[in-house]
């Protein structure tokens, strides 16, 4: 085997990398080319669609152009019917407050008469009930003592039940101490 100095070394060195330099321009130049294309390729779709889109645009402004006439008469009609629903509203709830009041009116009225009606009810069934049930209630009691002292004459008087005999109580006298 030679001898490698570092003369040598370097001169192999420098040819390897001289020779990467050389592989990177080589994939450099690919890739330019590739973009190249890819750029000539876009800028054909791109003008395939600007040709595709410019007439929707010009067609767009044309029928934007014959529709502005109608669209302002349109608004103009619009507006004056919301006009003309805003006064019709405002007349509406002038009507509405109005027939508001008066069943209010109406309704007061009612409440009053029938609470005066109602109280003349009631104060016909209190009078009716005290000139009513109040001699009944008398006569109810007339005849149920009359019924007890008929009863209290037909039947025998009780026999008395038989008391129990209890024993004597001690009595306790002082000075006795049995007890304490």
């Amino acid at each position: 085997m030679p001898h490698l100095d570092n003369q040598t070394l370097e001169l192999a060195l420098i040819g390897v990398v001289a020779l990467a330099m050389l592989m990177q321009a080589v994939v450099l130049l690919a890739i330019f080319f590739v973009l190249r294309n890819a750029a000539r390729t876009i800028d054909k779709r791109i003008e395939d669609l600007r040709s595709a889109v410019t007439p929707i645009f010009l067609d767009s402004r044309a029928l934007v152009a014959r529709l502005a006439p109608i669209i302002e008469v349109t608004t103009t009609d619009l507006a004056a019917l919301a006009h003309s629903l805003r006064v019709q509203t405002a007349d509406l709830q002038a009507a509405a407050n109005e027939i508001a009041t008066r069943l209010r009116t109406q309704a007061a009225r009612l409440d009053a008469l029938l609470s005066d009606v109602f109280a003349a009810v009631d104060r016909a069934g209190s009078f009716m009930t005290d000139k009513i049930t109040k001699p009944v209630r008398q006569l109810s009691a007339i005849l149920a003592s009359a019924k007890a002292f008929v009863e209290s004459l037909r039947s025998s008087p009780p026999a008395r039940p038989p008391q129990p005999v209890r024993p004597p109580q001690p009595v306790h006298t002082p000075g006795d101490d049995r007890f304490v």
